[in-house]
Parts: structure tokens; C-alpha cells; sequence
């Protein structure tokens, strides 16, 4: 309401209108009440909404827009209009988001063509990183089986071994991993 105050709408009847158009379910009076200390200039305007935090503005960009909380979409777009850097990363991510959930590695040296054109030196950095294992990179991409359950065993490898830390030799550890106690 004080945005729509600060464009120059000073009629508390509109004003209520609209915002009980928007869901307000009370009564004209606070509004109205609202305006008059408004225009006397007795209330301070509500304080900006916070800058969020560099990690919250990275959980937007790689969620899937349909995924997006409804409160965090108008957000999100405040931050792409104010940083020009960022709105384009935007634009470069979900593509390579669709490629991995999509298992579309024939589409990666397309994408790493298409971010040189783009002036973004981090992007370009992970580009060029790519091109040193291409091969196997479009393989991992490209097929559905992963290294999951190598991995989980690795792990509990290192927890076995961290159990029995400074207190057994190779022997022990070897039986409690094959005889898995």
C-alpha cells in the first residue's frame, strides 16, 4: 500500500479496493487510518526488504522455475534485474541442468560453444575445464548408471577405518570389512 501511496494514489477508498482485491479481508477503517498518518507523515516508510544471501539466490537459480516458491519468484527476478552478470548465468544453467536430468550429453559442446560469447570469466573457466575430459564427460551425462554404490562402499570403508582408528592394523580392518560386523 505505501508503494502504491509513494506513486501518488492518496484516495484511501482505492486503496482499499485494490488490496481487497488482492485478499485483504478487514475493514476500510485501518486503511484509511493508514493514509491519514501517511500523508501527515507521522509513519516511516516500511524499511527495504533485505539483499538475500548469496546462498539463496544460488538455490533459486538452479531450481527448476516450476519448483520455485511463489514468494521467491518475484525475488529472484529483482536480483536478475539488478545484475546483469547474473540474469545471464541465469539463462546458461538450466540448460545444463535439463542436459544432466535429461541425460542429454550430446548437447554439451554445443553449450560450452554457446558460453564464450557470453562476457562471464567463471563460466568460462568451468567450459574450459570441460574440454580437458570431453569424452568422458558426455558419457557420464549420456548414460543412466552411476558410480553410486562404489562410492557407498568407499564411504563405509572410512567409517570402518575411523572406528578402529590408532587402536588395529590392516588385519583387523579387513575382517571387520569382509565379515561386515
Amino acid at each position: 500500500m505505501y508503494e502504491r501511496f509513494s506513486q501518488g494514489c492518496h484516495n484511501a477508498s482505492l486503496l482499499f479496493r485494490e488490496i481487497r482485491a488482492q485478499g485483504y479481508q478487514g475493514s476500510a477503517s485501518p486503511v484509511d487510518r493508514y493514509i491519514r498518518l501517511l500523508r501527515k507523515g507521522s509513519i516511516a516508510p516500511p524499511p527495504p526488504r533485505p539483499t538475500p544471501k548469496p546462498r539463496k539466490i544460488t538455490a533459486w537459480i538452479v531450481t527448476h522455475p516450476d519448483n520455485l516458491r511463489p514468494d521467491d519468484a518475484p525475488d529472484l527476478q529483482q536480483v536478475r534485474e539488478a545484475c546483469p552478470e547474473l540474469d545471464t548465468t541465469f539463462r546458461h544453467v538450466p540448460s545444463f541442468a535439463t542436459m544432466m536430468r535429461d541425460l542429454r550429453g550430446d548437447r554439451l559442446p554445443a553449450w560450452i560453444d554457446a558460453v564464450p560469447e557470453e562476457d562471464l570469466p567463471h563460466l568460462h573457466r568451468f567450459a574450459h575445464g570441460l574440454r580437458y575430459d570431453l569424452d568422458a564427460i558426455i558419457a557420464g551425462l549420456s548414460v543412466p548408471w552411476n558410480s553410486g554404490q562404489a562410492e557407498g562402499q568407499n564411504t563405509r570403508v572410512k567409517l570402518v577405518k575411523r572406528q578402529g582408528y590408532g587402536r588395529a592394523n590392516f588385519d583387523l580392518l579387513r575382517k571387520r570389512i569382509l565379515l561386515r560386523t
